[in-house]
């Protein structure tokens, strides 16, 4: 082995190198660690959302967990059970279309956020005060909770999936209509279930701030991102962002002025919930890539909308 492979510090002892491999490993265990953690600081605010002020004051949050706080509303059945009850049929028929890859760390959101709001329904305060503070803060709350799970690649569950399954059958619906539609019938059924049409509008304010909390903690203003990513990885990158995001990359040739190294600039638009997908392979691929992301204030052609003013 030459002192190349196996250099020697200043005592004459030899330090081992780190190999692709290994730092690829050592990679993988940061970024699950710290995964894990966002998860479940991510989990913890969503359950005082649905503790301290959704279930006191009779607000329905959207989607599976709205329909779970309603049934323990009316049968005293755990929330977070009612939402894995309800997840495995879906989570079920997602994992037959859309394979492992995609599901595994839904799973994972789904039975943490569970956990930690049962967990939570054992100690935190329940808050019945002003119900428009209630509704106010719940959202707040539970849009900071999600968006941090979402920003590191994983979901929830419930209507996001749901959503994903029905737009297969209905491919002409958009799946944020489908998602909508799903969240104001929890809306329409808090009010029918609580016997005041007040729930119904208060859990309309609670999923409007939510779902605007999430907008700008993960995504920020814009509804588009243009990538530019410079890497050594150019020729493997490209791929996993098609095949994994669905999102094309064009790929151009760049040399740095003052190391004078070729490298490749991959240039790409993703819609908000690509991103942190998109980041997750660069930094685990490169964790040398250079990348900058920008708004993108309008995007015309394939895979977004059509400029047709000029018709």
């Amino acid at each position: 082995m030459s002192d190349i492979d196996n250099p020697a510090n200043e005592n004459g002892e030899t330090k081992a190198r780190i190999t692709p491999k290994q730092h690829k490993m050592h990679s993988k265990a940061y970024y699950l660690l710290l995964d894990s953690v966002v998860w479940c600081i991510g989990s913890a605010f969503y359950s005082v959302a649905v503790n301290c002020f959704a279930s006191p004051n009779k607000i329905a949050p959207g989607g599976v967990t709205g329909i779970s706080t309603l049934i323990n509303y009316k049968l005293g059945l755990p929330i977070g059970v009612m939402v894995i009850l309800f997840n495995i049929p879906i989570l079920t028929a997602a994992y037959k279309i859309f394979g492992k890859k995609f599901i595994t760390r839904t799973v994972v959101g789904t039975i943490l956020t569970s956990v930690f709001i049962d967990l939570g329904q054992l100690f935190l305060p329940a808050y019945t005060g002003d119900r428009l503070l209630s509704s106010m803060f719940g959202g707040a709350f539970a849009g900071i909770g999600l968006g941090l799970i979402l920003s590191r690649g994983a979901t929830s569950g419930g209507t996001d999936i749901l959503g994903r399954l029905l737009k297969l059958k209905f491919p002409h619906i958009s799946l944020g209509s489908f998602i909508l539609g799903m969240d104001l019938s929890v809306m329409v059924l808090a009010g029918l279930i609580y016997e005041n049409i007040e729930s119904m509008l208060y859990s309309a304010i609670f999923f409007f701030i939510s779902s605007r909390s999430i907008d700008y903690l993960v995504f920020g203003a814009s509804k588009s991102t243009l990538l530019l990513i410079v890497t050594t990885f150019g020729d493997i990158i490209p791929g996993k962002i098609i095949s994994e995001v669905g999102r094309g990359v064009t790929v151009l040739p760049v040399t740095g002025a003052y190391t004078g190294e070729e490298k490749k600039m991959l240039v790409t638009v993703a819609r908000p919930h690509e991103i942190a997908k998109i980041t997750r392979i660069v930094k685990m691929t490169d964790p040398g890539a250079f990348v900058i992301k920008t708004d993108a204030g309008e995007v015309f052609g394939k895979g977004f909308k059509t400029d047709d003013r000029s018709l």
